[in-house]
């Protein structure tokens, strides 16, 4: 039985696939390599493609949306930061749904993001906000139950969104 108060990376991977989708873009992080990324890259229903930066990750997502395909990109709020120009010329200007499951790096499971102590977690979803982009919470597996209609509306819509991972993944 999954836990509802723990964050399952079957939980996951199952809800994407719900959500059709075949590929996952990545970059390892702390918050969901063990439980999330390891599994991912040895399933045999969805491509893993490993980047070198995260900003690459979007154009790689859009690409593959122009093929009928449907990705979704895995990083970390750092890489996140990094990828702001992309994101917002990619994503929002040009209206492409850019899925990303973002691990928030060091955000305490007990608070939302917007009461973290760290500044770099409190400002992800001021930023998502500022930029017009869909996002919720994933800190359970109850939450992942969300992913495959938030997903599903992103490509409907053909607009940007985001999963935040707020605590470590078990497998």
């Amino acid at each position: 039985m999954e836990s509802e108060t723990g964050l399952s990376g079957a939980a996951i991977i199952a809800a994407i696939k719900r959500a059709g989708v075949t590929h996952v873009a990545a970059l390892p992080d702390i918050t969901t390599s063990a439980g999330l990324l390891w599994p991912l890259s040895r399933d045999r229903d969805l491509e893993l493609i490993r980047l070198c930066k995260e900003d690459e990750g979007v154009s790689v997502c859009a690409g593959l949306s122009y093929c009928d395909r449907r990705a979704v990109l895995v990083i970390q709020q750092t890489g996140f930061f990094d990828s702001i120009n992309a994101i917002r010329a990619i994503a929002v200007e040009y209206s492409q749904p850019i899925c990303m499951i973002i691990g928030l790096l060091g955000k305490e499971p007990d608070k939302a993001p917007a009461e973290s102590s760290r500044y770099g977690v409190r400002i992800v979803e001021p930023i998502l906000d500022a930029m017009g982009i869909d996002h919720f919470c994933m800190e359970t597996t109850v939450d992942v139950a969300r992913l495959p209609e938030a997903i599903n509306r992103a490509y409907e819509t053909s607009r940007p969104l985001a999963a935040l991972v707020g605590r470590s993944v078990d497998p």
